[in-house]
């Protein structure tokens, strides 16, 4: 009986210490307080759905976000908000609505990770965009947030003309 209770107390200290991990860093902020600082400052909210255990995060923050300037331009432009995609983690949606960090991602359809969402500073998506990402996809996609193109042409429009 006590070695169960012994394996039982193990894997809960396991299962507790098992949190996926935004790019090491990263002023990354949890969901609740990246909107309230994205409705103060007005900047848009880069919001990044990440798992434990996902390859493709990881190499992610290996690869990408190890980039000194892209971490500099994303740091100062926008609200930095990291979700772990299987978090039992309660968050408070713009509307006041309180919901999981899980719950956010199957709203968001986030059904793989990694999964970048951009969002305006009162939270609402401009363009959600799955998969490992570039330096390069990362700056051609702070032009099309930050730049306004969103509000006249799809993401793919502007990819296609790189203005």
């Amino acid at each position: 009986m006590n070695a169960i209770r012994m394996l039982l107390a193990t894997s809960l200290l396991w299962v507790s210490v098992v949190w996926a991990d935004p790019p090491p860093g990263y002023p990354f902020v949890s969901f609740d307080a990246g909107l309230k600082a994205a409705r103060a400052s007005g900047k848009p909210i880069f919001l990044y759905f990440g798992r434990y255990g996902c390859a493709w995060c990881d190499h992610t923050n290996k690869k990408t976000f190890s980039d000194a300037s892209l971490k500099k331009l994303y740091s100062d432009n926008y609200e930095l908000v990291y979700v772990d995609a299987e978090s039992g983690r309660r968050l408070t949606l713009p509307s006041g609505e309180r919901i999981t960090e899980a719950e956010l991602g199957v709203r968001l359809q986030a059904f793989a990770t990694p999964l970048f969402v951009y969002l305006t500073p009162q939270g609402e998506k401009i363009v959600q965009i799955p998969g490992f990402k570039t330096v390069q996809d990362f700056r051609d996609y702070d032009r099309y947030v930050r730049g306004g193109y969103y509000k006249q042409k799809t993401l793919l429009e502007f990819l296609g003309g790189k203005s």
